[in-house]
């Protein structure tokens, strides 16, 4: 997050080269208060269980820099009446573009040099985004991807807070101006419409956490309010220099105390932002308030303290470079799964406070104070656009130029092999048997492009999330068909899809989907984010209430062996079968067929980046039975279950992995079977076709 300079109305520099004005005191409690959150946030992403919610660092950021930042322009506005936008943004351009665009063409060379070759493109995209400070919504739009819900961090992910920050500001001295002017320099008037717009963020923050976290936790609409919440305090400055001592010192302690509170009490599964935002944001507003008269005996004797001084200079450039170094450290370092202990990622840690130390000396303080930008506002914003202009032509440079991945020659064509083949089964146990060593020159799609490939139940938003409890009128194949088949359980039966929707048109089935994110077939209510996953069971409820009156033709089932129920039984395997035997019953009941496929095998950790570092050597990220069966006892529950109810059960165990050697390749002829650490591609889903149709023509009596 951004040193940004400590000046206001009972803020002033904590900074050598600055100058109180008269009748101030240097805040050095609020270069303190930076050092201690700088380092939960840099504790936290090291792996310190201790410090589990040390994200909350940001927040007491966010509040700061909303009151200092108002306290200069407040300062500007009541001396000169205005505000210069063009000399505020110039300084906001020397203070946080030289160092930023130098972490983003580093962080940029080390992905392309350690981190996935397959990935680079979302790593260069990201760059771009940070450069131009949207990088926010580029990752509230992937985290709410849920094929990418489980993709490794981007070395650029920390940049989302300075987005946030910029968004603020670029509307912020305009709305301060124009209700300066309008209540005529009346702060309390001033402080309305503000106040306003912090409890619509607030409000919104709360409500969009239930409903789209990522949104709400990388949003500047859901964050806004953090950074008002420290320009309200900037406004009411004035009053606050005349708290009696006997009261700003216990608040600052206070203040002090609810951020460890949050720092060691918040972990992953807290629902943040959300109203639990209230406790690290109130507090550092205390510190701040209570910091504004001197008081002896308060919370600025400890972060007033030399070495928090000196961390607190540092703050801003240790943010920036902490992260990419725990991201790509361990990979540079041999740890091809990219994972670092705690005292490897510490000692990355404090590597990135040297560097912060070498970038402030070099670069940070030498551009920004350096003559030729004293008092020149236009020679500042246009060394910030070519810096910006920069970084992002570099961004798109490594999209067009990625690095090479060696190939070895073709390998035949695997759909139209099996379309072909007069046996699909038996061709595709062969092609199983002789699955490539490397990676074929003509793999389809290209290995980059397995991941961001999405079959039209993702495209059209058929797959619901996580809080959906209602089904969407999603019908492929043939429409007007009188012969219907429904798709329906999790991503496990999504993955299917391509499949289905082959036959189905081939067939002249009308094909209607029905699945949403992690909600099992069986009737067991499961855990998720700690909390009884009841979404799903309203859901489950209701699709198969739609199915019972679509009447269809056949059910296909399926849905993965991942997730543990909310309220485990004495006797787990019984409690899956009964739930399993629930649904087909209930599926059942009115005639329809039920085809119930099991859960595919599992590849080791993900495949598609195992076979970029190992692209002349596939063999090495396969998998093998029984290690690829996530749960063998779940498959036996489902099949206790089909034989009580007269279920059809497809095990495609033998599409994935070889029958005699029970290895699980990750490329078969010329398409890779997998997506990422559980889902099958969809061009191998698509291939398979001809090897599912038969049992499904069976079912639905077709010739």
């Amino acid at each position: 997050m951004p040193s940004v300079t400590s000046a206001g109305t009972c803020a002033v520099p904590a900074d050598s080269r600055s100058v109180p004005p008269p009748g101030h005191a240097l805040r050095f409690d609020i270069q303190g208060l930076r050092a201690v959150a700088v380092v939960l946030v840099v504790l936290s992403h090291a792996g310190v269980s201790q410090i589990s919610g040390g994200y909350i660092g940001v927040d007491v950021f966010f509040v700061m820099s909303g009151f200092l930042i108002t306290s200069l322009l407040l300062r500007e506005l009541a001396t000169t009446g205005r505000v210069s936008v063009r000399s505020f943004y110039a300084r906001r351009a020397l203070r946080l573009l030289p160092v930023s665009s130098l972490v983003i063409a580093v962080t940029l060379g080390g992905a392309w040099l350690f981190l996935s070759k397959v990935r680079l493109a979302e790593y260069a995209g990201d760059a771009l985004a940070s450069a131009l400070y949207a990088v926010n919504f580029r990752l509230a739009a992937a985290g709410t991807d849920y094929l990418a819900q489980n993709s490794p961090p981007s070395p650029f992910q920390h940049f989302w807070s300075l987005a946030v920050e910029e968004q603020f500001y670029l509307v912020w001295p305009l709305l301060l101006l124009l209700t300066w002017r309008v209540a005529r320099g009346r702060r309390r008037l001033v402080a309305v419409p503000l106040g306003v717009l912090c409890l619509g963020s607030f409000v919104a923050g709360v409500l969009v956490t239930g409903s789209s976290a990522p949104w709400a936790y990388f949003g500047s609409l859901t964050r806004a309010w953090e950074l008002g919440a420290g320009a309200l305090l900037a406004l009411g400055a004035g009053r606050l220099e005349r708290l009696p001592a006997a009261l700003a010192a216990p608040l600052t302690w206070l203040g002090l105390a609810c951020v460890t509170l949050a720092a060691v009490g918040y972990d992953e599964e807290t629902p943040f932002p959300g109203w639990y935002a209230l406790v690290p944001v109130a507090g550092t507003v205390l510190v701040l308030a209570g910091g504004c008269t001197p008081a002896p005996r308060g919370a600025g004797w400890l972060l007033g303290r030399r070495p928090l001084v000196w961390l607190g200079g540092l703050s801003y450039g240790w943010y920036l470079w902490h992260w990419p170094l725990l991201v790509i450290g361990p990979v540079a370092l041999g740890r091809a799964d990219g994972t670092a202990g705690v005292p490897l990622a510490l000692g990355l840690s404090v590597a990135a406070l040297g560097l912060a130390w070498l970038t402030l000396r070099l670069v940070e303080n030498p551009v920004r104070f350096h003559r030729a930008f004293r008092r020149r506002p236009r020679r500042a914003l246009v060394l910030g656009a070519a810096l910006s202009v920069g970084a992002s032509a570099l961004s798109l440079t490594a999209t067009a130029v990625p690095p090479t991945i060696e190939v070895g020659g073709p390998a035949p064509a695997l759909a139209q092999v099996l379309s072909g083949a007069p046996a699909p089964r038996a061709r595709l146990t062969e092609l199983l048997a002789s699955s490539p060593t490397a990676l074929p020159s003509n793999l389809t799609p290209s290995l980059p492009q397995v991941k961001s490939s999405r079959s039209a139940v993702y495209r059209d938003g058929c797959h619901v999330g996580y809080t959906a409890t209602g089904t969407r009128p999603c019908v492929y194949g043939d429409r007007t068909s009188s012969r219907t088949v429904v798709l329906f359980g999790d991503s496990h039966a999504a993955q299917w899809f391509p499949a289905l929707q082959r036959i189905a048109t081939a067939r002249r089935w009308k094909l209607v989907s029905m699945t949403k994110a992690s909600c099992k077939v069986a009737d067991v209510t499961i855990g998720s984010g700690h909390k009884p996953y009841t979404a799903c069971d309203t859901w489950r409820s209701n699709a198969m209430a739609r199915i019972r009156t679509l009447r269809p033709d056949l059910v296909v089932v399926s849905s993965s062996d991942a997730g543990e129920p909310a309220r485990p039984a004495a006797d787990p395997l019984r409690q899956w079968t009964t739930g399993f035997e629930n649904t087909f019953r209930d599926l059942g009941t009115s005639g329809v067929r039920v085809a119930a496929l099991l859960d595919t095998p599992w590849p080791k950790g993900d495949p598609v980046d195992c076979a970029a570092r190992n692209s002349l050597q596939l063999r090495a990220c396969a998998n093998h039975l029984p290690d690829a069966t996530r749960d063998a006892s779940r498959g036996t529950a489902l099949r206790t279950a089909a034989s009580a109810t007269a279920t059809t059960v497809i095990d495609p165990t033998a599409w994935l992995c070889a029958p005699r050697t029970g290895i699980c390749p990750v490329v078969v002829a010329d398409t890779a079977v997998y997506r990422d650490e559980s889902h099958l591609s969809e061009a191998y889903a698509a291939a398979l076709a001809p090897v599912l149709a038969p049992p499904l023509d069976r079912l639905m009596g077709t010739p």
